[in-house]
């Protein structure tokens, strides 16, 4: 087996916090909202892209936000994005390690991490 790429990053939801989703993913976040396929938009949520990132939010009827998973941006301008998105009212964490970086959370908890893009673990 090789694999060869990554396609998406699934984050879980509550249900009927689409509205919410597009406010952050696309409005605070800047990716764009992608029609998912019919035979799945009876399930809810919704899914995003930009910048070669794929975000699907899926609905979890016992939705708990994932602490430690998380989907990791690489962001060109590290301090812009922690300024752009604790003016949006996100919970902004400081992140230990070898690269620069910070966590942030999403409006239902889910831990996301913001990686100075150059600096990120897959490009040592």
């Amino acid at each position: 087996m090789r694999i060869t790429g990554l396609d998406h990053v699934q984050l879980a939801m509550p249900r009927g916090a689409e509205e919410e989703a597009r406010r952050f993913y696309a409005g605070v976040l800047g990716l764009e909202e992608e029609e998912k396929p019919e035979p799945l938009r009876a399930h809810g949520g919704a899914w995003f892209h930009g910048g070669g990132v794929y975000v699907h939010l899926g609905v979890e009827d016992d939705f708990r936000a994932a602490k430690k998973a998380h989907a990791a941006f690489l962001v060109a301008d590290l301090e812009a994005c922690r300024a752009e998105l604790a003016a949006a009212g996100c919970e902004v964490a400081a992140a230990e390690g070898p690269v620069a970086r910070f966590h942030a959370f999403d409006p239902f908890g889910n831990r996301l991490e913001f990686i100075r893009d150059g600096e990120g673990f897959s490009q040592r």
